[in-house]
């Protein structure tokens, strides 16, 4: 066991499934109830110094807590165990997970909602463009 597993499907996580997937989207919730919707892939490929061939290594997701420097500081301020770490869906593949991201993301309206940590999606859009975006439509129809 690990410090504040991830809870999928209302229960905590089986690390026995990680073998079967590539990855997870995710969803942490923190204490003030602000959300950050990400991905994580359990594996990853690397070439060990002096090996010929590149080996399967499991990543950090059982201590990860996002991209986001705002989370990433909350956790460093008030505590891992202060957050709550969701599995949303888990994926065989990194194209599905990617695509499943950028959809829940784009459904929950991320980058509009106070609700959400996320300051942008898949790199492309910005949260301080899509509020610049919004004010100016508000403006151009008054």
């Amino acid at each position: 066991m690990y410090s504040n597993p991830w809870i999928y499907q209302g229960e905590i996580f089986n690390e026995n499934l990680v073998d079967k997937y590539y990855g997870m989207v995710y969803c942490i919730t923190c204490p003030d109830r602000r959300m950050y919707i990400g991905r994580k892939t359990f594996w990853f490929m690397r070439k060990k110094r002096g090996a010929k061939r590149r080996s399967k290594l499991e990543s950090d997701w059982k201590k990860y807590y996002g991209s986001s420097e705002v989370v990433k500081s909350l956790v460093k301020e008030l505590g891992e165990n202060s957050f709550k770490r969701e599995i949303l869906s888990l994926h065989k593949t990194k194209g599905e997970m990617n695509y499943t991201e950028v959809k829940e993301q784009f459904q929950r309206n991320v980058l509009e909602s106070i609700e959400y940590i996320n300051d942008n999606i898949n790199g492309k859009y910005f949260k301080s463009r899509v509020e610049k975006w919004n004010e100016w439509n508000r403006r151009c129809n008054l």
